[in-house]
């Protein structure tokens, strides 16, 4: 779940690390009311889950009523790179000496928490990375024993900051790693981390990525109420089913997030584009094959569907009464592809057989089904 920076700053807030006042705000009177309350200069910024705000003229400056106005009335209703600004955060401008780069993610090769620090801040932490990446420091937290001062401080002077800063950065980053492992994120970015002219080192910017998975643990209901799907994700949501929405022809169902991915990989692999993630999950009952089958028949782009089940706890014969028992209810546009395999794969396959045909297929193995699939897609598969 992606945050709006607001959310962010919120979220950065309740960890102790240090924020700009600023208030969210969905018209141009509250924007002015807003930029009474704080302080002239404000920077108006757009709200919206995307990057690339300034670039496209969402960030502005006003020093003033009536350039708060002007922002204002001409960010709200702006298209950034599809997304509709219908939310302003009307911040305290800030003074800036010098501006950093920091965050945490998790880096999955090593099974550790991956800090990334560099004095350049301010652009695209990308672009650092391509032109100059020993302008990167990068440390590996193991996730037991956690980051300590005297590390976080080696990290701090390996990334060159200005000394002026190494007291406050070092004190924020121990409070961002807090922030990323106790409030469950899968990443946290600052960009730019800020020295002001005072020496106080400052979060100007948030990214903040949640893990759903432990939505759980904590009240995200205000974060949750903010995000924006599209309708097929929407539906999924109201199902239950963990979707997201791609531009390919080859929809994709799987049992477990991990064979969803493999199955994305190998129908691109085989010269496909797949139209969607969409993860079922245990259990392979009817209701779940209508909602996901309905879902992906629905999107006009789709012009095959592919099944790819390995069954575990939930056995093959279970698979197939509920791929069945949803054909029985539901009547499919697409023509479907299934690849079944796992515990007492054998057996469903055999309660398939009789339902089989052109517009129903049955593929021994996830290449072949996935050939297949793109085939039937209109594509030519290598």
């Amino acid at each position: 779940m992606d945050l709006l920076e607001y959310q962010g700053k919120q979220f950065f807030r309740s960890f102790g690390i240090p924020v700009s006042d600023g208030r969210a705000v969905d018209s141009v009177e509250e924007a002015v009311n807003a930029a009474e309350t704080l302080g002239y200069p404000v920077v108006v910024k757009a709200q919206v889950h995307i990057g690339g705000r300034g670039k496209a003229g969402g960030i502005k400056l006003a020093n003033d009523e009536d350039e708060v106005r002007h922002h204002a009335r001409n960010i709200l209703g702006m298209d950034i790179r599809g997304h509709t600004v219908h939310l302003l955060w009307i911040e305290r401008a800030s003074d800036i000496a010098e501006e950093y780069y920091a965050s945490f993610t998790l880096d999955r090769s090593r099974k550790c928490h991956l800090g990334m620090l560099s004095a350049r801040g301010g652009v695209d932490i990308e672009a650092v990375a391509a032109e100059d990446p020993d302008a990167i420091a990068k440390i590996w937290v193991d996730p037991v024993e956690g980051l300590d001062e005297p590390t976080c401080r080696s990290w701090v002077r390996a990334a060159r900051l200005n000394p002026t800063a190494e007291d406050g950065a070092v004190d924020l980053l121990l409070k961002l790693y807090r922030a990323y492992t106790e409030g469950d994120a899968d990443l946290v970015e600052v960009n730019p981390l800020i020295l002001r002219p005072d020496g106080a080192v400052h979060a100007l910017d948030a990214k903040v990525t949640l893990d759903n998975n432990a939505a759980f643990r904590h009240d995200w209901g205000d974060y949750a109420a903010t995000q924006v799907r599209d309708e097929r994700e929407q539906a999924a949501h109201d199902k239950g089913l963990q979707y997201v929405g791609l531009e390919g022809s080859v929809g994709i169902i799987a049992n477990g997030a991990g064979l969803a991915m493999s199955t994305l990989d190998v129908v691109n692999q085989v010269g496909g584009e797949p139209a969607n993630f969409l993860d079922v999950g245990g259990g392979a009952d009817a209701a779940k094959f209508v909602a996901a089958l309905t879902i992906i028949d629905n999107d006009p782009r789709v012009r095959s569907i592919f099944i790819n089940i390995f069954g575990g706890i939930t056995r093959g014969e279970e698979v197939a009464n509920g791929i069945i028992a949803a054909l029985d209810q539901i009547d499919i546009r697409a023509p479907i592809v299934i690849r079944l395999d796992g515990t007492n794969a054998d057996a469903g396959r055999k309660l398939l057989e009789p339902h089989l045909s052109e517009r129903l297929q049955l593929q021994p193995t996830m290449l072949d089904a996935a050939r297949t699939a793109v085939a039937l897609a209109g594509g030519t598969p290598t």
